[in-house]
C-alpha cells in the first residue's frame, strides 16, 4: 500500500513539475521516460489516478491535473522544497546532494515535523535551486521567468532558479558563484558580466537549465 501511495505521489508531482515553468503539458511517453519507468506501467497508473479523479487525460494524448491533483501534487512538492532547504541550510548539503536525499524523506516525515521545519527555517519561499514552495492550500507564486539560453545580448536580468536535474550543472554554476539572486549582464551568448566585474561563461547546459527575468536591454560595452 505504501508503495502504491509513494508511486502516486511520484506521478502527481512529475506532471505538476513539467509544466511549473512552461506551459507545454506532459505526454504519457514522456513521463514513462522521466519517471524511468515502462510505458506500461504509464498507463496502469494513468488509469488509477483518472478514476480518483486526480487527472484528465485521453488515450495517448496529454496528461493535467484537476484541482484535487494539484492540491495532492502540491502537498508533495511542498515537501519536497522544505526538505531540501532544510537540508541546505541546517544540514551542511550543498544544493546538488539534496535531491535524492529529499526523495525519500518526503515520503516518510510527519506533517508536524515538515511544519516544525516550515517554521524553523522561517517559512521560506524558496527552495536552494529558487524553485516557490507551494502554500499549504496549494497555491504558489509563479515569477515570469525565461531560459537564459533565449535571452539576448544585453540583456539585464536577476538569475531567479536553476534545474535541479543535473548535479553536474549545479556544481558548475556553484564554482562560478551563479545561483538565485544573482544579478548579470549578458555580454554575448552564455557569458555573463556579474555586478563584480567578473565573467562568467556556462555551458550550453546550464543555459536551458536557469531561469532568469525579463528584464531591460543595456548597451553591452564594446
Amino acid at each position: 500500500m505504501k508503495h502504491t501511495i509513494r508511486a502516486s505521489e511520484d506521478y502527481l508531482k512529475t506532471i505538476y513539475s513539467h509544466t511549473e515553468w512552461q506551459n507545454e503539458p506532459i505526454t504519457p511517453k514522456a513521463l514513462a521516460t522521466r519517471l524511468g519507468v515502462s510505458p506500461s506501467s504509464v498507463t496502469e497508473m494513468v488509469k488509477k489516478l483518472a478514476l480518483a479523479g486526480l487527472i484528465t487525460h485521453v488515450p495517448y494524448g496529454p496528461l493535467s491535473l484537476t484541482d484535487a491533483g494539484v492540491l495532492r501534487a502540491t502537498a508533495v512538492v511542498r515537501r519536497h522544497r522544505l526538505i531540501e532547504t532544510w537540508l541546505v541550510r541546517e544540514m551542511g548539503y550543498d544544493w546538488d546532494q539534496v535531491h535524492e536525499e529529499a526523495e525519500v524523506l518526503e515520503h516518510s516525515i510527519s506533517d508536524r515535523l515538515l511544519e516544525a521545519i516550515n517554521m524553523r527555517l522561517g517559512h521560506p519561499a524558496c527552495d536552494p535551486h529558487g524553485d516557490p514552495i507551494p502554500f499549504a492550500d496549494g497555491t504558489s507564486p509563479h515569477p515570469d521567468a525565461i531560459l537564459l539560453a533565449r535571452v539576448g545580448i544585453g540583456h539585464v536580468g536577476t538569475v531567479l532558479r536553476v534545474s535541479d536535474r543535473d548535479s553536474a550543472v549545479l556544481r558548475e554554476l556553484a564554482a562560478d558563484g551563479i545561483g538565485p539572486g544573482v544579478e548579470f549582464t549578458l555580454l554575448e551568448p552564455l557569458t555573463l558580466q556579474l555586478t563584480d566585474g567578473q565573467t562568467r561563461r556556462v555551458t550550453a547546459g546550464a543555459g536551458d537549465a536557469v531561469w532568469v527575468t525579463h528584464n531591460r536591454i543595456a548597451a553591452v560595452p564594446s
